[in-house]
């Protein structure tokens, strides 16, 4: 996890919400994209729909180059951009403190700054601020738990499961809260995330090892670990990341699934969930429900039990 408390950055750019949806699209594209850089897009206030700004940090000075990067996310004229030092501090612990606890189907998250929800049948998480994505306050995060919530709600039963891309942890720990004998596994391309999800575990009481009601952690790129593949077929599998990947994955995760195993996917844009949705389907993989939380997309789909290429 990079230091980023001597120098911290950021460069904004206000625009309408279709130039800066899109500006977030091609920066999944750019493969070459610098990985210490994170972007942002959001609302400039909740009566400014229409309006939007890019926040990009940088855990240094951004230079001509890292400029030069931002703009080629746009089509036309360059934008304006703002850059700004922030304080002596790392950004992400300062962009989530203070942050409102969140309710999401059975579960209540929350940082250090705020107490426990303590009400029967919900279940409590206590997520520090990191530079892990998945705090349950992205539209994203909180989409996956209502839907897991739903699945369990459902008769859903899930002894085998994976979370790819996991970020803080969060999802993972709530699918094992749903079904705590599974077995569980939790991965993400960042290396960084492994120490952030150890502590986040035992924070909330999750048993770290290879045992069933217990979760075992690696970092993989995808479906790309000779564990993850072991351990397959699963009956969950959970996939918090970005369209791109997503579709990329659709097949493999297709593989990977029991017949009529469960596929909850999220961190597209409801404009790219054509796309996906399209990935999914040829690979045999059929929406059992979906949900539009903001501007984003959670989709639940199901393996079919019987499918020829």
């Amino acid at each position: 996890m990079t230091d980023t408390a001597s120098q911290s950055w950021k460069i904004t750019i206000l625009g309408p919400r279709p130039q800066i949806q899109a500006a977030l699209i091609a920066h999944e594209d750019a493969w070459d994209w610098d990985p210490e850089v994170v972007l942002s897009g959001s609302e400039l206030a909740d009566d400014r729909p229409d309006d939007w700004r890019l926040e990009a940090y940088f855990g240094r000075k951004p230079c001509a180059a890292d400029r030069k990067a931002i703009a080629a996310l746009f089509v036309g004229e360059p934008p304006v951009m703002q850059a700004e030092k922030l304080p002596d501090s790392d950004w992400v612990t300062l962009s989530q403190q203070g942050l409102e606890p969140i309710r999401a189907g059975r579960f209540y998250v929350h940082t250090p700054d705020h107490p426990p929800l303590s009400e029967p049948g919900v279940t409590d998480f206590r997520i520090a601020a990191s530079q892990a994505f998945g705090t349950g306050q992205h539209a994203t995060t909180a989409g996956c738990l209502e839907m897991l919530s739903l699945m369990k709600a459902q008769g859903i039963i899930a002894r085998n499961i994976a979370d790819i891309g996991t970020g803080t942890g969060l999802l993972a720990f709530a699918a094992l809260a749903l079904w705590p004998r599974a077995l569980a596994t939790a991965s993400d391309i960042d290396a960084g995330c492994i120490d952030v999800v150890l502590r986040n575990s035992a924070e909330n009481g999750v048993m770290i090892g290879g045992g069933s009601g217990q979760l075992t952690i690696l970092h993989a790129a995808g479906m790309n670990h000779p564990l993850l593949q072991a351990r397959a077929p699963y009956d969950l599998l959970i996939a918090n990341i970005l369209a791109g990947p997503l579709i990329e994955l659709a097949p493999h995760f297709a593989d990977a699934l029991v017949p009529g195993g469960q596929l909850l996917l999220a961190g597209l844009l409801e404009t790219q969930e054509v796309a996906v949705r399209r990935a999914c389907r040829q690979a045999g993989l059929r929406l059992a429900a979906r949900a539009v939380r903001g501007d984003w997309s959670i989709l639940w789909l199901r393996k079919r039990r019987s499918y020829r290429t």
